[in-house]
């Protein structure tokens, strides 16, 4: 944040392009105030060649998936987020299940639960949770899901329904011991630009132990703005900043890095 406690609006420099092109497995283009040409053509000029829109409600899914529909280096992820579950009918789930049968839609997410916020009540994010379960199984796509601060449901859950084949935390939140729980099932991890931040001590140490086989790397944009912009709105342009910082944290080369988060985003979501 700036010192006025307000959001910058101005985006920050083009960081040093990687060696290996890589995605972003998570993003809210919609939420940007920017064209989606012009954020695609930014994150091409440093190495980022795809970038996955995620949907939070029935409006951002279907935009997400007419985005997709629109630009060969997008896919789409559909789905309400935990937060945006309170009273949701089954009608709109069949409208999710709908748009996730569309090809550019590679994703169902984000789902999950979130317990740090009270906007909606655990039943019915546990209602809606399962059904996306549901959901990603019978599309035979990837479970992308949102955890804050309720890893040991979210984990119950998972097991009670039986988990897709493909899930992913996105924004990996949990710490070490978590890690391994995910790594032990076969859960892809993405991490954000949060693990740059002074206080990401916790996240540090999970990405250590989280293997090369299950990672991913995602902006969260325009949310989780990498060190040293932290403040500013982020893009997917700056995923090199945390790839470059996972290195670090993982001491791996870098390129190694890169193609394994490539390679695992084309076993996740499919060729693009």
């Amino acid at each position: 944040m700036s010192t006025d406690g307000k959001q910058s609006t101005s985006f920050p420099p083009l960081p040093e392009a990687l060696p290996v092109e890589v995605f972003d497995s998570h993003c809210h283009l919609d939420l940007l105030e920017i064209p989606v040409p012009r954020a695609l053509a930014a994150a091409h000029a440093v190495g980022v060649r795809q970038l996955m829109t995620i949907g939070c409600d029935l409006k951002s899914s279907r935009w997400g998936a007419e985005a997709a529909r629109d630009h060969g280096d997008v896919f789409a992820g559909v789905a309400i987020h935990p937060n945006e579950t309170t009273g949701v009918r089954d009608d709109v789930l069949d409208d999710i299940a709908e748009l996730a049968m569309l090809p550019q839609v590679r994703a169902i997410g984000e789902t999950g639960l979130d317990y740090y916020r009270d906007w909606a009540g655990i039943e019915d994010q546990q209602r809606s949770f399962r059904a996306h379960i549901n959901i990603a199984k019978s599309t035979g796509k990837a479970l992308v899901i949102h955890d804050r601060e309720a890893h040991d449901d979210v984990l119950r859950i998972l097991e009670e329904e039986g988990a897709p084949e493909k899930v992913v935390f996105h924004c990996f939140s949990g710490d070490a011991a978590m890690a391994r729980v995910c790594a032990d099932r076969g859960y892809v991890m993405s991490f954000a630009g949060n693990v740059t931040f002074k206080n990401a001590d916790d996240l540090r140490e999970a990405l250590k132990v989280a293997p090369l086989e299950l990672l991913l790397v995602e902006t969260d944009a325009p949310f989780l703005t990498p060190i040293p912009h932290r403040g500013k709105p982020n893009s997917s342009y700056l995923i090199p900043l945390t790839v470059r910082f996972m290195a670090d944290v993982k001491s791996v080369d870098l390129a190694e890095l890169c193609t394994a988060i490539a390679d695992n985003g084309v076993r996740l979501f499919g060729p693009w």
